[in-house]
């Protein structure tokens, strides 16, 4: 692995920006707007450490176990976490949480979301 020293940047690459996502099923959009957008800045030849900016538009999913581990910071929108539980917390520009792998949870964007990643399989 070459060790790289980068700037994440929130609109992606300065030459080509974002580019289209499909992490999100059609189904799980709130609204008429479905749209996803990704710029993956840095990613190990075997693919278990990503790092990039993401966003996408209102969606709710219901996930039995979290893929990934995943940290993000919140560039805008907002993002609702409910646990198992109950138990939620909202997220809005300037938060960092963390999701560890297998986690039960509601993820729920409330207005179109925008982050920075970093995942970690």
């Amino acid at each position: 692995m070459t060790t790289n020293v980068f700037r994440l940047l929130p609109d992606g690459d300065p030459n080509t920006g974002m580019r289209p996502s499909d992490m999100i099923d059609a189904s799980a959009f709130t609204t008429s707007d479905q749209s996803e957008t990704n710029h993956t800045f840095f990613q190990t030849d075997d693919s278990s450490i990503l790092s990039g900016v993401w966003e996408c538009a209102p969606c709710r999913e219901d996930i039995d176990a979290y893929p990934v581990h995943e940290m993000m910071t919140v560039i805008s929108g907002s993002v609702t976490m409910t646990n198992a539980d109950g138990s939620s917390d909202t997220f809005t520009a300037g938060d960092t949480f963390f999701i560890a792998k297998g986690t039960q949870c509601v993820w729920e964007v409330t207005e179109t979301l925008r982050k920075f990643y970093m995942i970690a399989e």
